[in-house]
């Protein structure tokens, strides 16, 4: 059955189609049969108590010099019928919240919101880890600069980070001996009035920062490990690191299994966990990527995997 599927995501005409995931959605929900509709960006409303959304019917085609074509612009209320793809990057701040609580009425309108608005509400991406406690590394959470150091000096190396960056930004690694380790902890709790995380340094990120795709709560067979490069610790692609697949280790699919039932329980349709050495760092649940990069190098249709599980799910 044809659905109309709606996008929220950031500006179309600014992607990257080579490595954008929701790209690699959309051309898979074409293909399908399905009508693509995408949101104009701050596009959500509420009319009267209804969820309502500024749109334009989408055709996209991968082909990196003329990747999309939009029609007419018109307001479309959510029902029956639609899958909504809530893709729009962190920050997860208040103008997202807002856009959660639209979706959320979308939902109980009929309307399929993938990934759960609730849930995304409920996860921040490092948080959301530490529910898995027997997957992570020792990790502080902390407004506390004179805690968060005595973690760093407890452990001799940290990465410290805030709760709600994406792409490597604002990561620090330091340890021991390190004069900035103040500074760097003034400026993530801002004076004590932020939480900032702490986590002891894995050497093993050397060999990547592995990203591990669930659909529905099952992991695909291979991740993404993210290598740093040159000088730099981190291994984000945004930050330069570079990407190499890898079949899953066993100790990948025991943290899968651990997390996964959880994740789909919640409504976490699609689900990026960051993975270095045997150890769980973050859940990312708000618009994972790597799909592109792991189809392209293993001939994987990860897309495919997302909208079988989305169209088995739907009502008969």
């Amino acid at each position: 059955m044809p659905l109309n599927v709606i996008v929220v995501m950031d500006p179309i005409a600014d992607i990257k189609i080579a490595k954008d995931t929701t790209f690699a959605m959309l051309l898979e929900a074409q293909r399908r049969g399905h009508a693509l509709h995408y949101v104009a960006p701050g596009g959500l409303a509420l009319r009267d108590g209804q969820a309502v959304a500024r749109t334009a019917p989408l055709q996209v085609r991968d082909d990196a010099r003329d990747w999309f074509t939009l029609g007419e612009f018109s307001q479309t209320p959510f029902g029956p019928g639609q899958v909504v793809l809530m893709r729009k990057d962190p920050p997860v701040d208040a103008e997202f919240i807002y856009d959660t609580h639209v979706l959320s009425v979308a939902g109980q309108a009929g309307a399929m919101v993938v990934n759960d608005p609730q849930g995304l509400r409920d996860f921040n991406e490092k948080l959301a880890a530490l529910l898995f406690p027997q997957c992570c590394p020792p990790t502080l959470v902390s407004r506390r600069s004179a805690d968060l150091k005595a973690f760093v000096l407890e452990h001799g190396q940290a990465v410290l980070k805030p709760l709600d960056g994406m792409g490597g930004r604002s990561i620090f690694r330091s340890g021991t001996g390190d004069p900035n380790l103040n500074v760097i902890l003034e400026t993530l709790t801002d004076g004590g009035r932020t939480l900032a995380l702490a986590q002891k340094f894995i050497p093993d990120i050397t060999a990547g920062d592995k990203r591990i795709l669930l659909v529905d709560g099952e992991p695909v067979d291979y991740c993404l490990a993210r290598i740093p490069q040159g000088d730099e610790f981190r291994g984000n692609l945004a930050a330069g690191g570079r990407g190499e697949g890898r079949p899953l280790s066993e100790r990948d699919r025991w943290i899968a299994a651990q997390v996964g039932p959880e994740m789909k329980r919640r409504g976490m349709r699609f689900v990026g966990l960051d993975v270095i050495g045997d150890y769980l760092t973050e859940v990312n649940v708000t618009s994972p990527t790597c799909v592109r990069e792991l189809d392209a190098q293993f001939g994987l249709n990860i897309a495919g995997l997302l909208f079988d599980a989305i169209e088995a799910g739907l009502p008969q």
